[in-house]
């Protein structure tokens, strides 16, 4: 192999500040998240406190008005005893409006029926203006019938064995008491839900700083090596002594870099979507990928999708999608296993590409965690994959990518659900 002198070979390393600032950028996202959820947390937790708080307070003040009403009940009864028992022969009438004007202060309704069960008294019942006599005892009855469901009479002993009874209602500030808890619960909730919107608009916000800060580092530290990649390909191809089929293979890896680079710098700008045939673009990077995982993984391409279906999409991003979905479940399958994609048409325009694998699965405990940022099962993993994925088809594409159904043990099925364009009519 031929030489060349040492200082002009292309130089390649790895400076320590892009693995600091990359660990840097990592510690960023997972603690962004852990402190949002810790946030969440304390607010939900104070409104359970305010909440209780309320509840136990409020049911307080009721059960002693109600004790007070009561009370006052046992008074008008007692009022109406001597008023009815009384030896005096005089005219009560004054007595027993006093007793009446004293327990409308406290807005109590309530009916004295005598020992004959006929009404003979009553308090703070209204009627309609100009009301018949025949309305008021409809009236009056109707409001009887509810005051015996609503609390035990209080009797009144008028001797010889003679009984009336008082019968009577919540007063208007105890009924708006019963309530008002659950009035102000649902307050405390509009807010919380308000607050909940708030913190979310705010939290997306925040991720989308954090992608695009994590995607231009990314693309701005890869720009260097990816110079000297390109330079040391050019020197291996110089030398008459070096496999030309390598260099290629390494050129292939390099333009891959480069587009991984472009990936990210497009990172936070609405991307350009053109009509592709979404199948040849995904037997194309499997193809590439085959080569670059174990030889043990098997890859299966079933596409059911009528010859000329297109779909509206950036290549370069939906690539990227089936990358991390693939390489998700390589990993889940330990480098032993098989891959199989389906492409399916579905009704309303669509079309339907799962994504099978016979890994380890998804336990239920983690099924709705796959997607959150930070989330790996991986070690060394940072968790953002799939993130990413659901972040490109839901948000640049305006499709769907979710969990179809994963067994521990036997597999997972992604599903990615996109909207086709049909060819032309010929």
């Amino acid at each position: 192999m031929s030489t060349v002198p040492r200082e002009k070979k292309p130089r390649f390393t790895l400076r320590p500040e892009v693995l600091l600032n990359s660990l840097r950028l990592r510690r960023s996202v997972l603690d962004t998240y852990g402190q949002k959820n810790l946030y969440k947390f304390i607010i939900g937790f104070n409104l359970f406190l305010i909440s209780i708080g309320s509840l136990f307070y409020t049911n307080d003040l009721v059960s002693k008005l109600e004790e007070r009403e009561i009370r006052q009940m046992k008074l008008y009864a007692e009022g109406l005893r001597y008023a009815l028992t009384s030896d005096f022969n005089e005219d009560l009438t004054g007595i027993m409006q006093i007793i009446r004007e004293a327990n409308s202060f406290y807005e109590i309704p309530a009916i004295y029926v005598d020992d004959n069960n006929m009404p003979a008294d009553k308090i703070n019942i209204s009627f309609p203006e100009n009301a018949s006599p025949e309305t008021k005892e409809r009236i009056l009855n109707e409001q009887l019938s509810q005051m015996k469901k609503e609390h035990e009479p209080i009797p009144v002993e008028m001797g010889e064995g003679r009984v009336g009874y008082i019968y009577y209602s919540n007063s208007f500030l105890l009924t708006q008491l019963r309530y008002y808890p659950y009035i102000q619960l649902s307050g405390i909730f509009i807010i919380g839900f308000l607050a909940y919107l708030s913190f979310s608009a705010a939290r997306r916000a925040e991720q989308n700083r954090v992608w695009v800060g994590l995607a231009k580092e990314t693309a701005h530290q890869l720009g260097t090596p990816l110079s000297s990649l390109m330079a040391w390909i050019e020197y291996f191809r110089a030398d008459p002594d070096f496999d030309p089929s390598i260099a290629d293979e390494l050129e292939k890896d390099v333009q891959r870099l480069e587009m991984i680079t472009t990936r990210f710098s497009n990172i936070g700008s609405v991307p350009t979507l053109k009509d592709e045939d979404v199948a040849a673009i995904i037997t194309e990077f499997i193809t590439y990928l085959r080569k670059r995982v174990s030889t043990k993984v098997h890859f299966f391409i079933d596409n059911q999708l009528p010859e000329g279906h297109k779909v509206l999409l950036n290549r370069n991003l939906f690539e990227w999608v089936i990358e991390n979905v693939c390489k998700n479940a390589v990993d889940a399958m330990a480098g032993v296993g098989e891959i199989r994609i389906s492409l399916v048409p579905k009704q309303q325009g669509e079309i339907v590409i799962d994504i099978s694998d016979t890994g380890k699965g998804i336990s239920k405990a983690n099924l709705q965690k796959v997607f959150n940022p930070g989330f790996s099962t991986k070690k060394r993993g940072w968790g953002l994959g799939l993130t990413l994925a659901k972040r490109i088809i839901e948000n640049y594409h305006a499709g769907k990518l979710f969990v179809k159904s994963s067994e521990p043990g036997k597999g997972t099925t992604f599903r990615i659900i996109m909207q086709s364009t049909p060819a032309p009519p010929k």
